[in-house]
């Protein structure tokens, strides 16, 4: 089992920066891509951003990509997402998720991450 904790999230204003983290623990050896998704309120899960623990290679939305950047460190402990220029649009629960798949693209589909952790919230006043 993999356990993820997010944390970071809080309320900003429009064109803020915010980073968030999320501490692993567990059996991560098991996972070989890490995830960041958010949802809004009565929307579905969305795919942020993705990093392979092993080369550190990325995958950004096309909302994201520019503005996000995501990170892991190499003890397969800790993932980060660094948001700038937040827009209001972007307020969510963010969430880490895990993959233990052995796909050579990163997944943007939420049913195919294992691992979740509680989310952590993001709000942005305009």
């Amino acid at each position: 089992q993999v356990q993820l904790v997010e944390s970071g999230g809080g309320l900003v204003q429009a064109g803020d920066s915010l980073k968030l983290s999320c501490a692993a623990s567990g059996q991560t050896a098991n996972t070989f891509i890490m995830a960041w998704f958010r949802q809004a309120p009565e929307k579905e899960r969305e795919f942020v951003a993705a990093i392979r623990w092993s080369g550190g290679s990325t995958s950004y939305s096309d909302s994201a990509k520019g503005r996000f950047t995501i990170s892991a460190d190499n003890a397969k402990t800790t993932v980060g997402l660094q948001m700038n220029s937040l827009k209001s649009e972007e307020t969510a629960i963010y969430y880490c998720a895990g993959y233990t798949g052995s796909s050579w693209y990163f997944p943007t589909d939420p049913r195919r991450y294992a691992y979740w952790g509680q989310g952590t919230q993001v709000t942005v006043s305009s």
